[in-house]
């Protein structure tokens, strides 16, 4: 499999990404995820909305709390035709009761822990942990990669800014 270079640190200590490079610009590329009750969804599925696709590590650690939480606060202001899904390797019986104690209910959580084929497709598997990296992707309703951050140091946030401006200006 690929590496990525890239320059990602996790505690400072620098991690291997594994898979493909994803460039603004270029179709998003499909893959199979997991849902909460276990059924695999398609990403192409979510094709005619504008999508934030919210990568994290596991949902049981504090910066992914609060990432994820953000968004589904956020989600609210986005309108309609903006999904907001987060991808990460936790089982979907964790999203689910992560999910149910933290009252997330505006976004759709998937878990790439059955395939890797988000992770891989993305460039996002950290080598070794069989984690996804930090990263936020922007797709348009056409499913065209918008926008990308990778998040250089894995326990720190996302610039969360810069994400809602680039949804914003996405027709």
């Amino acid at each position: 499999m690929p590496e990525v270079a890239t320059a990602v640190t996790m505690k400072g200590n620098p991690v291997t990404l594994l898979g493909k490079e994803i460039k603004v610009g270029q179709v998003a590329p499909d893959c199979t995820l997991v849902t909460g009750d276990l059924s695999e969804v398609k990403l192409s599925s979510y094709k005619g909305k504008k999508c934030i696709i919210s990568v994290v590590p596991s949902l049981d650690t504090g910066i992914c709390d609060l990432q994820t939480k953000r968004f589904n606060k956020e989600a609210a202001k986005l309108g309609s035709d903006v999904s907001i899904l987060t991808i990460s390797m936790d089982l979907p019986f964790a999203q689910k009761r992560w999910c149910g104690a933290t009252a997330t209910d505006k976004i759709t959580m998937l878990s790439d822990y059955r395939y890797a084929q988000f992770g891989e497709a993305y460039g996002v598997l950290i080598k070794g942990l069989r984690l996804l990296t930090r990263a936020i992707f922007i797709t348009d309703k056409k499913g065209t990669i918008q926008y990308k951050q990778i998040v250089p140091e894995i326990t720190t946030e996302p610039d969360y800014n810069s994400v809602l401006e680039a949804v914003k200006k996405i027709n």
